[in-house]
């Protein structure tokens, strides 16, 4: 209800007639609400599309890998799923394992190749990661800086209404309305930040689930080449 009413009056009120009027600390408020929604939206679509790629390049890799003979195939096929977070997580593990191979003459040390593989999973993860915290700060933070707008411009309607002794709710009521609108750009900035912040979470735990399986494939594959 509140973010409805906040977007009704984003869309009545005219933005220059209110920053014709508004002063230069709500002009700073409002410029910093614009620089923390474009912000954001540059990030939503980035990372949309990222994650997109991401989840469709995992479903081709992880096809061609169930169908590899060994590792040496998969490596030679893994270079065509890039985009994919799997891709890397192999590149750990496959690194380990010819480590393994070169100084022991085998796979010999398991619990190695799964904190490599653990490596991998945590690095793919921090990378999808980058930049979803300025989601959550505009979220949290915009919503408030419109508050702040606000109050400053409820404090100047009143220091108006005092000086032109008017008494009537016409008098002040424009005033207050100019100043809600900061409130409502607050909103307007940190309701998709919010919403879109939660969404790329549960496909970032969707991901990083993905690479955990992957993992376990991994290993049974590197088994099944080279022996326990």
């Amino acid at each position: 209800m509140a973010a409805s009413a906040a977007f009704s009056l984003l869309l009545q009120v005219d933005l220059l007639d209110y920053v014709r009027k508004t002063t230069s600390v709500g002009i700073a408020v409002l410029a910093i609400l614009f620089i923390f929604s474009v912000t954001s939206w540059t990030i939503i679509f980035s990372k949309w599309s990222a994650l997109r790629r991401a989840r469709e390049a995992n479903t081709r890799f992880l096809r061609a890998f169930r169908k590899a003979n060994g590792l040496e195939a998969v490596m030679v096929a893994s270079e065509q799923f890039r985009p994919s977070p799997l891709v890397s997580v192999f590149d750990f593990g496959y690194t380990e394992i010819n480590r393994q191979v070169q100084t022991r003459g085998g796979f010999t040390n398991k619990p190695a190749l799964e904190r490599s593989l653990q490596l991998g999973t945590n690095e793919e993860l921090a990378r999808l990661e980058h930049n979803l915290n300025w989601l959550a700060t505009t979220a949290s933070v915009s919503p408030f800086i419109g508050l702040f707008g606000t109050v400053l411009g409820i404090i100047r309607a009143f220091e108006m209404l005092g000086s032109s002794g008017g008494t009537s709710l016409a008098s002040v009521g424009p005033g207050i309305s100019e100043a809600l609108f900061a409130t409502a750009v607050g909103l307007f900035a940190a309701i998709p930040a919010a919403i879109f912040y939660n969404h790329f979470g549960h496909m970032l735990k969707e991901l990083g689930a993905r690479m955990d399986d992957f993992s376990l494939e991994f290993i049974n594959l590197a088994e099944r080449s080279f022996g326990e």
